[in-house]
């Protein structure tokens, strides 16, 4: 395996609908920006991982809609789509591309229009077993109300700790101009907006964007040639559970995640997360699963992460700058969501995420989950090599 290093990252405004720009268009916005940081030609890029949700979309195979605008005619062009997970694995993907030695110069590229397609939750609801669990209304929302329920009752988290989490989401996306949602909130606000499935309101949980973005990754060789601060990838890791959300073993601990994240940290050789790593961007759709990653990753320990929110360690100051972006919370182009986490783990310890930006940050952690809360991937980028 060689070593790997981004060199480029891009992304679009995203919003609710991007009714200026077809989705060959939206591709071509994101990988453009992209191409315009890494300051390279689309001739340069050897090979394209593309990654998509398709039935977010409305359309059949957006991939292949999005090749021109990809630039990728007459080059190596491979679609991924892995649930929620889409954005990261397509990331892995062409990161193993390169670190196999396979290619030299590789872009990972997420495009999704959501608003242009059906309901994004009805569409959701069908991702359970349709005879055993979707009578029991499972879909995205009903796992993370019955995960924040569980851990409620489990561990003691609150109302009120959930709130922090949007309130410091809410917050950090002020000074993100990429993000779709944009507004100052306050705990009270939180706790007063709509009951969407309890104990779960309408500030806990994530809107459905439009939006692209694109990573470019390449050899070491190539890196010190073209970029004077890449971002270097320490390691990658993806894991998979069983199909059926009732076979999870307690609804208030991501098992699954806590052994990804073990593996993750032994490749990169990380042995006090809360200590190494400065920002964490985790796929959190709803307040309550930031709880969860947070303890499931070993930032905290069990039942620990509310009390943690509350004295602040989470917070753009705190020990470990959670979602500085905004998160999930904020802005979430579904197949693309994981992607963005990268694109955002990037910045930071390349110092290029402007207000955003946690000083001296130099390791970072993108994350992304999917499925039946059965699929997550994750990645860690340095600002020097490891």
């Amino acid at each position: 395996m060689r070593r790997v290093a981004i060199i480029g990252v891009g992304q679009t405004k995203f919003r609710t609908r991007r009714d200026d720009a077809t989705h060959e268009e939206l591709t071509f916005e994101g990988v453009s920006r992209a191409l315009e940081d890494a300051a390279l030609s689309i001739s340069q890029i050897e090979s394209f991982v593309y990654g998509t949700m398709d039935p977010f979309d409305g359309v059949n195979s957006p991939d292949k809609w999005c090749v021109g605008g990809a630039g990728a005619v007459g080059k190596p062009y491979i679609k991924i789509s892995t649930g929620g997970t889409t954005g990261l694995t397509t990331g892995i993907a062409a990161y193993h591309q390169v670190a196999s030695g396979a290619f030299d110069i590789a872009m990972a590229v997420c495009t999704q229009r959501v608003g242009v397609g059906d309901d994004a939750q009805s569409i959701l609801n069908t991702c359970v077993c349709p005879i055993y669990e979707r009578d029991a209304g499972a879909g995205a929302i009903t796992v993370g109300a019955q995960q924040a329920s569980r851990h409620m009752f489990k561990y003691g988290s609150t109302d009120y700790q959930r709130a922090l989490v949007s309130v410091d989401a809410h917050k950090n996306a002020l000074n993100n101009p990429y993000a779709h949602i944009q507004v100052d909130v306050t705990p009270e606000d939180v706790m007063n907006s709509r009951m969407i499935e309890w104990p779960l309101r309408l500030l806990e949980c994530c809107p459905r964007s439009d939006g692209a973005c694109a990573v470019i990754f390449a050899s070491e060789e190539q890196a010190k040639k073209l970029c004077p601060k890449p971002a270097w990838v320490w390691g990658e890791a993806s894991i998979i559970d069983s199909y059926w959300w009732g076979e999870r073993p307690d609804l208030a601990d991501w098992d699954i995640l806590s052994l990804a994240g073990r593996r993750l940290f032994k490749m990169a050789g990380i042995e006090n997360p809360i200590k190494e790593i400065d920002v964490a961007e985790l796929y959190a759709p709803f307040t309550s699963q930031t709880l969860l990653e947070l303890e499931a990753l070993g930032f905290c320990g069990k039942g620990e992460a509310g009390p943690q929110i509350e004295k602040g360690v989470f917070k753009m100051d705190g020990e470990m700058a959670v979602n500085p972006s905004g998160g999930v919370l904020c802005t979430n182009p579904i197949g693309a969501t994981g992607l963005v986490r990268l694109v955002e783990a990037c910045l930071q310890v390349t110092g290029k995420a402007e207000k955003r930006q946690v000083p001296d940050a130099e390791v970072a952690l993108a994350h992304a989950w999917g499925g039946t809360m059965q699929l997550h991937a994750l990645m860690i980028v340095g600002k020097h090599k490891r």
